[in-house]
C-alpha cells in the first residue's frame, strides 16, 4: 500500500498553472512568502481516505503553488514540510512522509532545474534518514547556480530548535575566540540561522483554519503579514495565493513605527 501511494505521487502531474493577476499591484509584491501547509489529514478524512492520501494531494498542491509563485515574480517561497514535532505522529505516517520527501526530491529535481528553481533547506538533519539528507545535498548542488525562485523547504524544522542552534553556534565562536560578545547583534544572529542570506518573509500564509504559527520561523516572521484561510492545503489554489497577496497589498507595513503621510 505504501509503495503504491508513493508511486502515484511520483507519476502525478499537476495541471498547467494559470494565474489571474487582475487587481494585483505588480509593483508591490512580497519578495518572500512562507506557507504553513495545514490540513492534509483532514482533507483525506473528509473524503473517506487515509491521511497519507492527503499528504500525496498536498505534494501536488505545492508543485502548483511553486509554479504560480514563480510566475508572479516571488523571489523566495518557504514551505513548512515536516516539523520537529511531526516525529510524534504514528510511525507508518512518518515513514510514508520521509519516503515521500525522498522520492520527490529525486523525481522532481529535473523539472526544478529546467524551471531555474534554486532549492534550499531549513532544519536539522540529525534525525533524518540518510537517503533524505543525501538527496537534499544533491538538490542543493544541482540547483545552486539557478537564478529563479528560491524554494526553501523546511524539513525537520522547528523555530525554537533553530534559535537554540544559532545560540550554540555563536557560543562556540565566542569560546574559540573568533567572536567578541560585544559584537553579537541581530546581523550576527541571523547569519547563524538556517535562513542565512534570505530576506525575512513579507507574508505568512496558513491554511486549514487554525490561528497559530506552530513553531515556524519564530525569529524571521517578527514583522510578517499573516493571512489565514479555512481552506485545507490540498484545495489551496493559485487564486487563493493571489487573494492572500491582495490582502498583503492592502495593509500598511509600519514595522513598529508610523507611516509618514
Amino acid at each position: 500500500m505504501l509503495k503504491t501511494l508513493i508511486q502515484k505521487t511520483i507519476s502525478s502531474k499537476p495541471a498547467k498553472v494559470k494565474v489571474n493577476t487582475d487587481g494585483l499591484d505588480l509593483s508591490n509584491m512580497p519578495q518572500h512568502i512562507a506557507i504553513i501547509m495545514d490540513g492534509n489529514g483532514r482533507w483525506a478524512k473528509s473524503r473517506g481516505g487515509v491521511r497519507t492520501l492527503g499528504h500525496k494531494a498536498g505534494v501536488d498542491s505545492l508543485k502548483t503553488i511553486i509554479k504560480a509563485a514563480d510566475s508572479l515574480g516571488i523571489k523566495v517561497l518557504t514551505a513548512y514540510v515536516f516539523s520537529t514535532e511531526n516525529w510524534r505522529r504514528p510511525l507508518p505516517e512518518v515513514q510514508f512522509l520521509m519516503k515521500l520527501i525522498s522520492h520527490n526530491l529525486s523525481i522532481q529535481l529535473q523539472e526544478m532545474k529546467e524551471n531555474n528553481v534554486q532549492v534550499r533547506f531549513a532544519g536539522s538533519r540529525d534525525e533524518n534518514p540518510p537517503i533524505v539528507n543525501e538527496r537534499m545535498d544533491h538538490a542543493i548542488e544541482e540547483t545552486k547556480y539557478n537564478t529563479g525562485i528560491i524554494l526553501n523547504l523546511a524539513i525537520n524544522y522547528g523555530g525554537q530548535a533553530e534559535i537554540l542552534h544559532a545560540v550554540k553556534a555563536i557560543a562556540r565562536q565566542v569560546a574559540d575566540g573568533a567572536l567578541n560578545i560585544e559584537d553579537i547583534n541581530a546581523s550576527v544572529f541571523e547569519d547563524n540561522l538556517y535562513s542565512k542570506g534570505l530576506p525575512a518573509p513579507d507574508l505568512l500564509i496558513r491554511t486549514g483554519g487554525d490561528l497559530r504559527i506552530s513553531n515556524f520561523l519564530l525569529w524571521q516572521i517578527a514583522y510578517s503579514e499573516i493571512w489565514t484561510t479555512p481552506v485545507l492545503w490540498p484545495d489551496f489554489t493559485p487564486d487563493l495565493l493571489v487573494e492572500a497577496i491582495k490582502a498583503y497589498q492592502n495593509r500598511e507595513r509600519r514595522f513598529g513605527g508610523l507611516v509618514q503621510k
